[in-house]
């Protein structure tokens, strides 16, 4: 992963620092500052993930790997450095005063009922054995974070390790965040394309029903039409338009005829009466 963050920075620094051959550790929790220009919700690390899913899927899996990052960023190594590397500790002051009192309790007049004696016998071997063993643990972690430490490239570096695993530990936790971001774009993007191809659709469907509407209604018009030449052309095969109109030509004859007929009396009757 940081191979990949290391190619990504080489990238964008071409030609100014773009030959860089490592990064300090604290640069990791710029990456999820660094937006795009285009959509300011879209960060370098998400870039970062979207590489990582395309080409080394097996590296998504690193927050499980590294489950206990969040419990040691929480260890301050200072104050436990303090007190384990006290003077009187490391001199023996403290050990030393309490075998002194355990002699001198041992040579006065031995009670039965006083338990000093055999409880600080106990305590002083046992502590001593529990003392030596935490110095050399301290001794050990602390060997193994200046390895760390050089691993990674801080040789010179005065971190602690509640700094140094607190750095993994945001950069993890903004990592997860990133992922969870990206599916819900995903899961949005696919919801508006599911979206979009049903609006698609019904808008196909209504034009299609419009179109076999206005075919309806074209066809239904047009088989009108048909209809009356239909009933013309057989009414002139079969003669009845002719009888039609002559039975017209003789009404109209009749209605002519008994109207000129009428006038006729109105005119003879008017001369009467003059």
């Amino acid at each position: 992963m940081l191979e990949v963050v290391l190619a990504i920075g080489n990238f964008m620094n071409k030609g100014q620092r773009g030959s860089a051959y490592g990064f300090r550790v604290a640069s990791l929790n710029k990456i999820a500052d660094t937006k795009s220009s285009i959509d300011r919700n879209i960060s370098l690390l998400h870039y970062l993930i979207m590489i990582l899913e395309k080409h080394f899927p097996d590296i998504l899996n690193m927050p499980s790997e590294l489950q206990h990052l969040p419990d040691a960023a929480k260890v301050k190594c200072r104050p436990c450095l303090m007190h384990l590397c006290d003077p009187k500790l490391l001199a023996g002051v403290t050990e030393q005063l309490a075998r002194q009192e355990l002699e001198y309790q041992k040579r006065q007049a031995w009670d039965p009922k006083d338990r000093f004696v055999p409880v600080m016998s106990d305590f002083i071997t046992v502590s001593s054995f529990s003392f030596s063993e935490l110095e050399d643990q301290l001794n050990e972690a602390r060997a193994k974070f200046s390895k760390a430490l050089m691993h990674f490239g801080e040789q010179d570096s005065k971190m602690q390790p509640d700094e140094f695993f607190g750095i993994f530990d945001t950069f993890l936790q903004a990592f997860s965040e990133a992922r969870q971001d990206l599916e819900a774009m995903r899961r949005r993007k696919e919801e508006e394309e599911r979206r979009a191809r049903m609006e698609a659709m019904l808008k196909e469907q209504r034009e299609r029903e419009r179109w076999q509407r206005q075919r309806k209604v074209h066809a239904g018009s047009a088989l009108d039409e048909g209809g009356e030449f239909d009933d013309l052309v057989s009414a002139l095969r079969s003669g009845e338009v002719f009888d039609k109109d002559l039975c017209k030509l003789k009404r109209s004859r009749k209605r002519s005829g008994s109207q000129a007929l009428e006038a006729t009396r109105e005119r003879a009757i008017n001369r009467l009466n003059y």
